[in-house]
């Protein structure tokens, strides 16, 4: 266990930290007198009555009665715990915090896995320069990308051989356990571990303090899919991280607004035509960490749609954090068949700058949507109208702003006010999860593999099977990412010789999703088998799983056959045959045994 933070440490983190400084990178203060004054971000007011005192390094409410010292504010409004919030003041104080030895050790792998990825960066910027990467240097010619651009966002090319990178950390004296963690290796049919990331464009994905922290890579052909990114990792969580930020953050800041659009060239492309406050979600529905992230920048944002997003109402549901976050946003809608990377190199920067400026409120936008959709004229799809717009308004904490939206959408719809207030009060006031629409949670458990998600179901219900499972599959070998993360735990934690439950595995686990995986299946009663054919379900789930996962390898040796084969590397081209023809043999194997029962 860590020890306690000694109080004279504590003290002395906040005498080097100006409660000022901290607030006022959320919250814009006004001076008043020797305080400063501002809207109470705990509570919905008119008037400014939360009070920072810079004298006496405290803030406090006069409204609901919320107070502090500098901690408080950071655990109150980032949401963090006690320790947390101590560690980011200490620093930025420069405050050295006393810890056990266990935690030394913690910071020392943490440290280890930013060396890694490191020096993996450097290596692939190398290869970049290499013959073998014509094909990626083509491809950043052919979207324009300048040399300088490159060595900004540190571009680089992982070779095709399996084991260039690993062999090369390992020459670093790094062991495989920590190339491992990092997520830059996995492991391979017959054992042993491959390089994640093979004849592929390399992009790193950077931390706020530039810190190297997982990689995005391109195919080089048409092969599906484009992109690849690093695993969730000790240091990389697609649901914290913005692509690009490390480089935009000064320019959000000083424009007061940060742009937001998808892909990793989406950002790029803007850059490199001196677009700078722009950043990406790369692909997935923005959350809650990504918007607080944000909000310390500024509190205007403009999301980018492309043209195939700009009539989905699912596509506005993340965006609606933003309403919950006091955070002004709004949408801009690109040509059909572009986004950003494409639009600026066919149209310029400066058409760019003028979608940004036509920007919409959500309001407005999500009224546009509905009325294209529905006719208003029908009393029941002018209902939809009113109960969708509703919804939003719903999420709108400033009063004003709430009230206006409903004056608004009354004249739209020509229905009176009261009866809009009286249906918006019917709404019901719930905490939805906070990186999650209550559509996306659909999503998480519609989306998952079937035959996976029943082999999780006969190991959670009897941990005996996991001894079946473990002599015919490793996770990697599942294709569900979810799945396959609580599959890894499960592996890992029988390897300590620890046997857990549902409730116990859930605590080994630290993210929401996997935790409601688990909690969902180990109470779901319509998921249910006959005990006497549980032996063959399990053989039946280890097959069908096996079989698959031979399915995609062997697909994905038929595109490195012929690439190897249009390169001309016959060694490489028969190593790859003789690889595909073992899988073609297993997979044989195992439909014979499933069709002699």
């Amino acid at each position: 266990m860590p020890l306690k933070i000694p109080p004279e440490t504590i003290n002395e983190i906040q005498s080097r930290v100006d409660i000022v400084e901290i607030i006022s990178s959320y919250i814009p203060l006004k001076r008043a007198g020797r305080n400063f004054k501002a809207n109470c971000p705990f509570h919905q007011e008119k008037t400014p009555s939360f009070i920072v005192s810079p004298d006496k390094q405290i803030f406090h409410c006069f409204g609901c009665g919320e107070g502090g010292n500098v901690i408080g504010f950071l655990m109150k409004y980032e949401k963090l715990q006690f320790k947390e919030a101590v560690e980011i003041l200490a620093k930025r104080a420069g405050v050295v915090i006393p810890q056990l030895k266990e935690d030394n050790q913690e910071k020392s792998y943490i440290s280890q896995l930013y060396q890694i990825n490191e020096i993996a960066c450097d290596f692939f910027q190398k290869m970049l320069n290499s013959p073998q990467a014509a094909k990626a240097v083509q491809y950043l010619k052919q979207r324009g990308i300048k040399d300088e651009i490159i060595l900004k966002f540190k571009f680089g090319f992982a070779p095709l051989q399996q084991d260039s990178l690993l062999n090369y950390l390992k020459k670093k004296e790094f062991t495989l356990s920590l190339i491992e963690k990092s997520g830059l290796i996995v492991t391979k049919e017959n054992g042993g571990y491959i390089d994640r990331f093979r004849n592929k464009l390399i992009i790193p994905i950077m931390d706020v303090k530039n810190r190297v922290i997982g990689f995005g890579a391109r195919v080089l052909d048409d092969s599906l899919p484009k992109y690849i990114n690093s695993p969730e990792t000790p240091l990389y969580s697609k649901r914290n991280i913005l692509f690009g930020f490390n480089l935009a953050k000064d320019a959000i800041r000083d424009a007061d607004l940060a742009i937001i659009v998808e892909g990793y060239f989406d950002v790029v492309t803007p850059v490199q035509n001196g677009f700078l406050n722009i950043v990406a979600s790369s692909g997935t529905s923005l959350t809650i960490e990504q918007i607080r992230l944000l909000r310390r920048y500024t509190h205007n944002v403009i999301v980018v749609f492309d043209a195939d997003k700009a009539g989905e109402l699912a596509s506005l549901r993340s965006l609606e954090l933003f309403l919950e976050e006091q955070v002004n946003v709004k949408i801009a809608t690109l040509k059909e068949n572009t986004d950003p990377d494409s639009f600026v190199r066919q149209f310029g920067i400066d058409r760019f700058q003028q979608i940004i400026k036509g920007s919409k409120e959500i309001f407005d936008y999500k009224l546009g949507i509905l009325l294209a959709k529905y006719d208003i004229n029908n009393p029941w799809e002018k209902s939809k109208v009113a109960g969708e717009m509703l919804l939003t308004i719903k999420k709108i904490k400033n009063e004003i702003l709430k009230f206006e939206y409903i004056r608004r959408l009354s004249e739209v719809l020509n229905i009176n006010q009261e009866s809009l207030i009286l249906e918006l009060s019917k709404i019901k006031n719930f905490e939805a999860p906070e990186s999650l629409s209550l559509e996306n949670k659909k999503d998480i458990f519609s989306s998952l593999n079937n035959t996976e998600y029943m082999l999780l179901k006969l190991v959670l219900d009897d941990f005996d099977n996991l001894r079946k499972v473990r002599e015919f599959l490793v996770p990697d070998e599942l294709q569900d990412a979810v799945l396959k993360e609580i599959f890894r735990k499960i592996f890992e934690l029988a390897n300590q010789g620890i046997q857990v439950g549902p409730a116990e595995l859930i605590s080994y686990l630290d993210d929401e999703i996997s935790s409601k995986v688990i909690s969902r299946i180990s109470s779901q009663q319509t998921l249910s088998y006959d005990e006497n054919r549980k032996e063959q379900l399990l053989k039946d789930c280890l097959r069908r799983i096996k079989m698959n996962s031979i399915l995609l390898a062997c697909q994905d040796l038929q595109s490195r056959i012929s690439s190897a084969q249009k390169e001309g590397n016959v060694q490489l081209m028969n190593e790859l045959i003789a690889e595909f023809n073992s899988l073609i043999k297993k997979r044989g194997a195992l439909y014979e045994k499933a069709n002699s029962r």
